[in-house]
Protein backbone atom coordinates (compact mmCIF):
# COMPACT_ATOMS: atom_id res chain seq x y z
CA UNK A 1 0.00 0.00 0.00
CA UNK A 2 3.13 2.34 0.70
CA UNK A 3 4.47 2.06 -2.90
CA UNK A 4 1.09 3.13 -4.10
CA UNK A 5 1.78 6.70 -6.46
CA UNK A 6 -0.55 9.76 -5.90
CA UNK A 7 -1.40 12.22 -8.10
CA UNK A 8 1.89 14.04 -7.28
CA UNK A 9 4.26 10.49 -8.65
CA UNK A 10 5.41 10.27 -5.41
CA UNK A 11 5.34 7.36 -2.89
CA UNK A 12 4.63 8.45 0.47
CA UNK A 13 8.39 7.03 1.85
CA UNK A 14 9.31 9.82 -0.99
CA UNK A 15 6.70 13.03 -0.02
CA UNK A 16 7.99 12.04 3.43
CA UNK A 17 11.92 12.19 2.56
CA UNK A 18 11.38 15.80 0.63
CA UNK A 19 9.60 16.66 3.66
CA UNK A 20 12.20 15.90 5.59
CA UNK A 21 14.88 17.37 3.12
CA UNK A 22 12.76 20.58 2.97
CA UNK A 23 12.64 20.87 6.63
CA UNK A 24 16.43 20.68 7.29
CA UNK A 25 17.00 22.92 4.56
CA UNK A 26 15.35 25.56 6.01
CA UNK A 27 16.68 25.08 9.74
CA UNK A 28 20.08 25.69 7.56
CA UNK A 29 19.18 28.32 6.23
CA UNK A 30 17.87 30.28 9.45
CA UNK A 31 21.35 29.46 11.11
CA UNK A 32 23.14 30.83 8.02
CA UNK A 33 20.71 34.06 8.64
CA UNK A 34 21.57 34.41 12.03
CA UNK A 35 25.40 33.62 11.54
CA UNK A 36 25.20 36.44 8.75
CA UNK A 37 23.76 38.72 11.11
CA UNK A 38 26.32 37.94 13.62
CA UNK A 39 29.30 38.49 11.55
CA UNK A 40 27.62 42.10 10.27
CA UNK A 41 27.46 42.99 13.62
CA UNK A 42 30.81 41.76 14.51
CA UNK A 43 32.30 43.55 11.20
CA UNK A 44 30.48 46.81 11.86
CA UNK A 45 32.11 46.74 15.47
CA UNK A 46 35.14 46.58 13.84
CA UNK A 47 34.75 49.04 11.36
CA UNK A 48 34.15 51.91 14.09
CA UNK A 49 37.19 50.47 16.06
CA UNK A 50 39.15 51.63 13.00
CA UNK A 51 38.18 55.00 13.28
CA UNK A 52 39.03 55.74 16.88
CA UNK A 53 42.20 57.08 18.07
CA UNK A 54 45.22 54.70 18.76
CA UNK A 55 44.80 56.46 22.37
CA UNK A 56 41.50 54.58 23.19
CA UNK A 57 43.03 51.29 23.22
CA UNK A 58 45.21 52.14 25.76
CA UNK A 59 42.90 54.00 28.14
CA UNK A 60 42.11 53.20 31.55
CA UNK A 61 38.70 51.17 32.53
CA UNK A 62 35.52 53.19 32.40
CA UNK A 63 35.03 51.54 35.83
CA UNK A 64 37.29 52.01 38.92
CA UNK A 65 37.32 48.37 40.25
CA UNK A 66 37.14 46.59 36.90
CA UNK A 67 40.75 45.60 36.94
CA UNK A 68 42.40 42.78 39.18
CA UNK A 69 44.91 44.19 40.55
CA UNK A 70 47.42 42.19 43.62
CA UNK A 71 47.94 43.89 46.23
CA UNK A 72 51.66 44.93 47.45
CA UNK A 73 52.90 43.60 50.19
CA UNK A 74 55.40 45.72 52.12
CA UNK A 75 56.48 42.24 54.53
CA UNK A 76 58.18 40.95 51.23
CA UNK A 77 60.34 43.60 51.16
Amino acid sequence: MSDLLDYTGQTRTGRLRSWILSEMLRGAGYTAAILVAIALIVVAIRVVAWFLPPESQNAPPPMPFSQVVEPVDSRLG
